[in-house]
């Protein structure tokens, strides 16, 4: 959703076009017809990993952002752009698989992909099933980033987000797959059930939970919760560790009810021309150097095991950036739904906010 992610509220286009000299493999000369289009949440990569990979290999990237899984489907669909490659959430990854929106590609050919640990092509499996399609870039969890200062005792449940003790000190991700979890997951639901009534019981407990609400944010929240503009607030894992190198009386938990466990990934899309131009780019990422970049412009948590292994102590001792094995058992990695199921959140989420 996973996600994330920066406060831009609108895509930004960056078109990186450096033609450098010989650099070892591809020369500039023989790839500067090379290009690859790559659509991407808003700051998650580092701007210096495009120019890297277009030194190395002469091929040029045009970059663009966006802030939801939703922005780029739409965007992408709409056929406006021929994009290359996307990365995008999980439920949204089985979307683009289920439509024959993306391309299979061997990894097992790629120098690097073994970096990627297979706890996470595992996980991946919940959407790409053969692992044929995806590669696991991001992960984490959706939790509640919190100011121990301003809230009673150690917070474990959901719960504070509706038993009203909070009112109007709350902020909810405006996110819908993202809220409904939330309810869902409350209300001992699967995130991923199809079942009408547990549905729309959701959606009733959260047509009731937003009176008490202060705002719906997506990449803000990190920043309020920091100011002490709101106690409490419904955030990714990566954005709370941020937040809490900024203010250390901040503290982070996956509520005991459990929560979603999210995986960002790339896909190849069928608008592809270039697959081996594409796979350099996979490849590119899974090496130590650029994931490690990556991983310390945002800190999100790595699947990269080379990353990790090289994370000193206090890192890997941080759950939201290494999660524990215990701490997402009760997680469950968001699908894609049938088309039926996609209308009804779509009405109920327009009627939520619409209020």
């Amino acid at each position: 959703m996973k996600r994330k992610i920066t406060a831009l509220a609108c895509a930004v286009t960056l078109s990186i076009c450096l033609i450098t000299g010989c650099t070892g493999g591809s020369t500039a000369s023989e790839s500067a017809h090379e290009t690859l289009t790559v659509f991407n949440y808003s700051e998650y990569l580092d701007p210096e990993m495009l120019e890297l990979f277009t030194e190395e290999t002469g091929i040029e990237i045009k970059y663009e952002e966006a802030t939801t899984p939703e922005e780029i489907y739409t965007k992408y669909i709409s056929g406006g752009i021929d994009y290359d490659l996307i990365c995008t959430s999980d439920y949204m990854v089985k979307r683009l698989i289920d439509e024959g929106e993306a391309q299979p590609v061997d990894f097992s050919s790629m120098e690097y992909s073994s970096n990627i640990g297979q706890k996470f092509w595992d996980i991946s499996k919940s959407v790409d099933p053969d692992n044929a399609y995806a590669l696991p870039y991001f992960w984490g969890t959706l939790g509640l980033l919190y100011d121990t200062t301003k809230v009673k005792g150690d917070i474990d449940s959901w719960d504070v987000l509706f038993n009203g003790e909070y009112a109007q000190d709350i902020i909810m991700q405006d996110s819908m797959r993202d809220a409904f979890m939330i309810a869902l997951k409350y209300l001992g639901y699967s995130i991923n059930t199809t079942n009408e009534n547990e549905i729309r019981e959701a959606a009733d407990l959260l047509m009731k939970q937003k009176k008490d609400v202060q705002a719906y944010l997506v990449d803000e929240v990190r920043d309020e919760i920091v100011a002490g503009n709101a106690s409490i607030g419904v955030i990714y894992s990566g954005e709370a560790y941020l937040g809490n190198q900024y203010n250390s009386d901040l503290a982070y938990v996956i509520p005991k009810e459990g929560s979603e466990l999210w995986i960002d990934e790339w896909v190849v899309t069928k608008k592809c021309k270039n697959m081996d131009a594409a796979e350099k780019f996979l490849d590119f990422l899974c090496r130590e150097d650029v994931a490690t970049a990556n991983f310390e412009y945002i800190y999100y948590s790595t699947p990269n095991e080379a990353v990790v292994a090289a994370m000193d102590e206090e890192l890997k001792e941080n759950p939201a950036v290494v999660p524990t094995d215990e701490s997402i058992a009760n997680c469950e990695v968001c699908t894609q739904n049938d088309p039926a199921t996609i209308e009804l959140y779509n009405e109920l989420w327009k009627e939520l906010k619409a209020q």
